[in-house]
């Protein structure tokens, strides 16, 4: 098993480098997204963007408010499961419904299992990600909590992973062959 972690803004190509990764692995491939909700008209055209462009023998697990613990049975241990990814998959779980807003404490617990639950699966995996941490800090205390939740939740990933990598433009950066701790510099 292996467990491939790609991250970046939004925008920077992190699903089309999942897909590539996943095309190569030759086996089945399960795609879990969150969905979208009732209304949500552009939300809608960007998922479907985003199914168009992978191949028809791909299964989609929508998850949306799901437990990890419902759905993660469905797919196969050999088959590669991209997560795609983990941010919404995650806000679905924070906030089941409008107006909604865990405790910080409630929505660790709920992250902590969603990750746990990946990280222990037997089959490759590949978890999409959104980097929080680069933009402006939300004006809402859920938007806060959203970004801080997640934030460490992509630093367990990564730290436990086989391959990590940034996204940013399109273009890979390989975390995994980066030192976790900054070193000064020597003579």
């Amino acid at each position: 098993m292996a467990l491939v972690v790609i991250t970046g803004g939004a925008r920077s190509g992190k699903s089309a480098v999942a897909a590539r990764l996943a095309c190569e692995k030759g086996s089945p491939i399960v795609v879990a997204v969150a969905g979208v909700g009732d209304g949500d008209d552009e939300m809608a055209a960007r998922i479907e963007r985003h199914r168009a462009d992978r191949p028809d023998d791909w299964t989609t697990l929508e998850v949306a408010g799901i437990p990890v613990s419902d759905w993660l049975p469905r797919v196969p241990d050999g088959a590669c499961l991209v997560v795609d990814c983990l941010g919404t998959v995650m806000s679905g779980l924070l906030y089941p419904s409008e107006g909604t807003v865990p405790t910080e404490a409630g929505a660790e617990i709920l992250a902590h299992a969603l990750v746990d639950a990946l990280t222990a699966r037997a089959g490759d995996t590949i978890i999409v990600t959104n980097e929080v941490g680069m933009g402006v800090v939300p004006v809402s205390e859920s938007g806060r909590l959203f970004r801080d939740v997640l934030g460490r939740a992509n630093a367990r990933l990564v730290d436990v992973s086989d391959r990590a990598f940034l996204v940013v433009a399109g273009r890979c950066f390989d975390l995994s062959a980066m030192p976790r701790d900054a070193a000064w510099p020597t003579d």
